[in-house]
């Protein structure tokens, strides 16, 4: 199993004694693992997952780089350092490696997107009056982020009640991921209360909505009717400006050019000013023009169903776009760089839920004809851009069709019925999950599982790796050799994976992770600029974070969820939302991969669950009673 030595449960005891009576400011800090910890780890998860003579190889690595006095230990010495001299010592590496160097486009590839129930609309402006109550639900949600009102989270499980970093909040308003040639840069905007706007976009233009003092100056009759000048100013075809919008779906480097070209102009420049400094998005979409099925909502919502629908209609930028259809089809698209996807769920389901109880306001200031109109963002595009314009929209047209996006509520049983058979929800879905990805592989693969850190200070998230022995040797017995292994024997196994995902998942949110660990080593040796370790070299490295399985849990109190792209071309995504009797799944790949079919993956996981329930209900036989003849 995976265990801690004393010193590193004293170094955990000591990271949250005392949270309670510390400021949020004070939480404690990202600890760095030991390092025999941690390439322990790294060789028991790699260990089944390469060949024989492979493993070898690295283990022979890996106690080079760890022997006393080596690279390892001088490496562990400088994060040590790194660690007391800043706030987080992972964040920056994290935030680099995981976004802002990546160079894909962030439609599909990096930004998620939480889909809302479909709502009731009878006609557009029925779409119109749900846009203005959100916006001024979301202005009153940010004067409760700025004023700091908002309630602590709280950790659930083993370590209930530990308050959580709160900082991700402050970034969902203030925040702007801008372009780069190279490597993107996250920037944060001026915050008051007194003085916000949002970006309306409509039928791929774009509108400045000023909302004085959140909601206490405007109420939604008042929104609603700029809302629908917006709206008809958009419809004129005189004065349409170029899809600017698009460029933002495109490829980073690629973005970066074009906006350096558009800056050139004094007019772009303050347009593009005005699209960094906004509150948010909000995205006036047409309708599909059918029923939409939960994928194709989930589909609208990541990419918007390329140029000719409503793809143009974004600026992925911007790290909240919420969407209204006139269709009814609405959520969100978050940039995902900021803040993890369970705080966008929060800031979600606040907004809904105070849209549903809250009443509009009497407006006490100036008449709806006395206020100042809107305005329509204008851009000057050059040759160049407008080439770059195309290109964009072919790239995005690319896309769409290459997504493979399967919406699966698995409806036999949730996660009430697993919390009776005394296992942990996250880790049994994590072993269906390695069931199911077995039966389409016939093999075991790495496997990414994202974990919240946020009970330290400034902490995202590491990877729980839930390709484990004991989830092999599992899928094993109900797959190569069910017929020969009894029931009892294959919940015995169960049971074993299910404890070592539970366990594994323990360290890793208890800063004990691996993989944040491996990424500041490699990085620090770059800074000191040593020669790339050979275990980062290594084949094994590369197999073991070439994720062909992306996974996370978002959990939804309201009727929602979240979903996103792979992260490797063969590969599949998977975002779950366990309720009390069900489990939505959102699956989804690349049609342009032979390798993956979200298809075929959706019908194996509905295998592995309903086997699995089999496996577990099993009772063992009844002892035969013996009477004795009278």
């Amino acid at each position: 199993m995976y265990c801690l030595t004393a010193a590193q449960l004293s170094s955990l005891e000591d990271s949250n004694v005392s949270e309670e009576k510390l400021d949020m400011d004070m939480l404690p800090k990202v600890p760095v693992p030991d390092l025999q910890h941690t390439l322990n780890m790294y060789l028991r998860s790699v260990k089944h997952l390469v060949s024989k003579t492979q493993f070898c190889k690295t283990k022979a690595m890996v106690e080079t780089f760890g022997k006393p006095g080596g690279l390892g230990e001088t490496l562990q010495k400088q994060l040590l350092e790194r660690k007391d001299a800043t706030e987080n010592w992972v964040y920056e590496y994290w935030l680099d490696d995981m976004y802002l160097r990546n160079r894909l486009a962030l439609p599909v590839n990096s930004s998620p997107a939480l889909i809302f129930p479909k709502q009731p609309f009878r006609d557009f402006k029925d779409s119109l009056m749900f846009a203005a109550r959100l916006i001024l639900s979301v202005s009153e949600y940010k004067l409760m982020v700025d004023r700091n009102d908002l309630p602590v989270d709280v950790a659930h499980g083993r370590q209930s009640d530990t308050r959580l970093c709160m900082k991700q909040y402050q970034r969902l308003f203030t925040s702007y991921r801008r372009a780069g040639l190279h490597k993107d840069t996250l920037i944060t905007t001026n915050s008051t209360s007194d003085a916000q706007h949002v970006i309306v976009a409509c039928k791929n233009q774009f509108f400045v909505l000023n909302v004085p003092g959140g909601s206490s100056q405007m109420n939604d009759t008042d929104v609603q009717e700029q809302l629908l000048w917006i709206y008809e100013q958009a419809q004129n075809s005189e004065r349409k400006q170029p899809a600017v919008g698009l460029l933002t779906s495109d490829g980073r480097s690629d973005w970066s050019k074009a906006r350096e070209k558009l800056r050139k102009d004094p007019i772009n420049r303050e347009s593009l000013e005005l699209m960094e400094s906004c509150t948010c998005i909000i995205c006036l979409d047409e309708p599909m023009g059918f029923q939409p099925s939960d994928t194709d909502r989930a589909l609208m919502m990541l990419h918007g169903v390329g140029p000719n629908k409503n793809g143009a209609n974004r600026w992925y930028d911007k790290p909240l776009q919420f969407v209204i259809g006139t269709d009814g089809v609405c959520g969100v698209i978050p940039e995902h760089s900021p803040f993890e996807g369970i705080v966008v769920v929060q800031c979600a389901e606040h907004v809904l839920k105070h849209m549903r109880s809250g009443s509009g306001k009497a407006s006490p200031g100036l008449r709806s004809s006395e206020r100042p109109r809107p305005c329509r963002l204008v851009w000057r595009c050059s040759a160049d851009v407008q080439k770059m314009l195309d290109s964009a929209a072919d790239h995005l047209q690319r896309l769409v069709r290459n997504l493979d996006m399967n919406i699966f509520t698995f409806q036999l049983y949730g996660k009430e019925f697993i919390k009776q058979q005394k296992m942990s929800p996250d880790a049994y879905i994590q072993v269906a999950l390695q069931l199911a990805i077995y039966r389409c592989y016939r093999r075991p693969v790495a496997t990414y599982e994202s974990a919240s850190l946020r009970r330290f200070h400034e902490g995202r998230v590491d990877n729980i790796r839930s390709a484990t022995s004991e989830a092999l040797e599992f899928v094993k017995a109900m797959t190569d050799n069910a017929t020969s292994i009894q029931d009892t024997e294959k919940m015995k196994k169960l049971q074993t994976a299910v404890d070592a995902q539970t366990e594994i998942t323990a360290l890793v949110i208890a800063g004990m992770g691996i993989d944040n660990h491996l990424l500041g080593m490699l990085e620090m040796a770059e800074m000191m600029k040593i020669e790339t370790p050979d275990i980062f070299t290594d084949e094994t490295y590369g197999i073991s974070n070439n994720f062909i399985l992306s996974t996370s849990q978002v959990p939804t109190t309201m009727e929602m969820f979240c979903c996103y792209g792979p992260v490797i071309p063969d590969g599949y995504a998977v975002c779950y939302n366990p309720q009390s009797d069900h489990i939505v799944f959102c699956v989804s790949s690349f049609r342009a991969s032979p390798l993956t079919c979200s298809g075929a993956f959706v019908k194996a996981l509905d295998q592995a669950l309903q086997d699995m329930r089999d496996v577990v209900c099993t009772k063992p036989p009844e002892k035969q009673q013996h009477h004795r003849n009278m």
